[in-house]
């Protein structure tokens, strides 16, 4: 028993040095300003000294271009407002929590929440929770916004504390975004890239690369990390939170003795949810169809299912779902006259995420200078060619990928961005070890997933410190961060024991796709 006191002692003052170091620094706008600005300065002395770095796969080398030269800074106030609008997470966000803020405002997902898990216990909403969010990627960017607010009003429905619920799903997704049963998105893009990197030995054959050939290896992470996920949300994330004051709370209503009102449902509810639940699946289905449909313009090139007009529009068809969810709910008694008003829901939506918005155009910025000056590319090739120099083989290379991936990680958040780049070296250095394109993939996985929840380049790390703080005002992002901490790490350790199982055991990390080449 002293034994675990003294461990959990240690593993406080741990996290607390963490949470204390991270609240330090300045606010997430004029953190990214300051590292726009060493990135700049860096750049340009970098430049000054004409270093170039060799891209593989590329023509010539890459120059690394100073910011702070005319050339530099015309280029960057020309593309400061451009990069703004064009950043990717910008328009997702605020389209999904238009649609979640009416969904919310009228009181149907609370009423959907607090019915749908009247039956489950308390004690396994966390390894519910964790369980969704560890198949998030199916969602894509999607599930960063959707899944952790989906969670906190479980959380709140089952009587537990929202944040708990909101952080726990986010983390999940993060760290676990490269797992999962099912396949989505993310196998499509970063098998091109593997498949590109493994062209580049022709000399070499005997292995297969297509969309599934980690599905072994990633359904067995999809399986084991939200157990390590639900425990950790309810053992380690929630006790360490401080309690929840329900006055906080974006759908909460107060009685005239100043009570808080909390009926689970009323038989006009009910109803409402019942229509608006059907509708709404109808038209989900009526969508899914349309996309499977031989011929249908929903679909990608070729006739592929993704990538493909209906599922890089994923973020428009979930927030199209919630709305419609929410209006027919309001519109079928659901709720009173005042809160069908639609407009002032998707009003306050986009005032919530306000201080997201103003952190984006910093993020933008700092993203495009790092693009443009290649900073980026000389880190990723630097820290790559060193790993290979030190002369790593077999499984030694495999944790190589892991270690470097997850350090570039904290950098590039981008897992095609940085899979391209790193890819065209690790995948032919593995394969002239022996080690099978699938088996570089899978190891870049667990580099990829396990930091991506807790960088500050980390742009819904700050949706999610936005949302969290409608519950919690008072948070900050050092404690946000020292709460993720456990998770990363636990995850890395999982991830890594589920890869060394999979190596030494001589498993098939999907349909023929061995570990070794022949």
């Amino acid at each position: 028993m002293k034994a675990l006191e003294r461990n959990a002692l240690l593993r406080d003052g741990l996290l607390g040095r963490v949470e204390r170091w991270v609240n330090r620094l300045p606010n997430p706008f004029v953190l990214f300003a300051g590292i726009f600005g060493v990135a700049a300065v860096m750049s340009t002395v970098i430049a000054a000294f004409d270093v170039a770095v060799q891209v593989p796969g590329e023509k010539g080398s890459t120059p690394v271009l100073g910011a702070l030269t005319p050339e530099g800074l015309s280029h960057l106030l020309a593309t400061a407002i451009d990069s703004f609008m064009a950043f990717p997470a910008l328009g997702p966000v605020l389209v999904i929590a238009m649609g979640i803020g009416v969904a919310q405002g009228t009181g149907a997902l609370e009423c959907l929440m607090r019915i749908a898990f009247l039956r489950v216990s308390r004690r396994w909403v966390p390894y519910l929770v964790a369980f969704v969010a560890c198949q998030g990627h199916v969602l894509a960017d999607s599930a960063y916004i959707l899944l952790p607010s989906l969670a906190a009003i479980v959380f709140k429905a089952v009587g537990r504390n929202p944040v708990a619920g909101l952080l726990g799903a986010f983390v999940c997704v993060g760290s676990g975004y490269d797992g999962g049963i099912l396949l989505g998105t993310l196998d499509v893009t970063t098998t091109g890239i593997t498949k590109s990197a493994a062209d580049l030995l022709p000399g070499i054959d005997g292995y297969q690369v297509h969309i599934a050939m980690n599905w072994f290896f990633t359904a067995a992470t999809g399986l084991l990390l939200p157990l390590v996920g639900g425990f950790l949300i309810d053992r380690v994330l929630e006790p360490r939170l401080a309690p929840w004051n329900p006055k906080y709370d974006p759908a909460h209503t107060v009685a005239e003795d100043g009570a808080a009102t909390e009926v689970l449902a009323t038989p006009a509810q009910r109803r409402a949810l019942l229509i608006s639940g059907g509708v709404t699946l109808a038209a989900a289905a009526a969508m899914v169809t349309a996309w499977l449909l031989p011929g249908s313009p929903l679909r990608g090139e070729d006739g592929v299912l993704a990538p493909s007009p209906f599922v890089d529009s994923l973020a428009l068809v979930l927030s199209g779902l919630f709305f419609l969810f929410g209006i027919v709910y309001a519109r079928c008694g659901g709720v009173d006259k005042e809160a069908r008003a639609v407009y002032p829901h998707l009003i306050g939506a986009v005032r919530d995420m306000s201080g997201f918005v103003v952190l984006v155009f910093a993020i933008a910025q700092t993203i495009n200078l790092l693009t443009w000056s290649n900073l980026g590319k000389l880190f990723a090739i630097g820290l790559a060619d060193g790993a290979k120099s030190v002369g790593l083989g077999g499984f030694g290379i495999l944790l190589a990928v892991v270690l470097v991936t997850s350090l570039l990680n904290l950098l590039i958040t981008s897992g095609s961005a940085l899979w391209s780049i790193l890819g065209t070296v690790m995948v032919p250095a593995g394969m002239l070890l022996g080690l099978s394109p699938a088996a570089m993939h899978a190891a870049f996985r667990i580099g990829d997933s396990v930091t991506g929840a807790i960088t500050p380049m980390q742009v819904f790390l700050y949706f999610a410190l936005v949302s969290a703080q409608k519950y919690q005002p008072e948070l900050r992002l050092g404690t946000v961060i020292s709460r993720l901490v456990p998770f990363a790490l636990s995850f890395a350790a999982v991830w890594t024991v589920i890869l060394t199982g999979f190596y030494f055991l001589d498993l098939p990390l999907g349909p023929g796709a061995p570990i070794h080449l022949p």
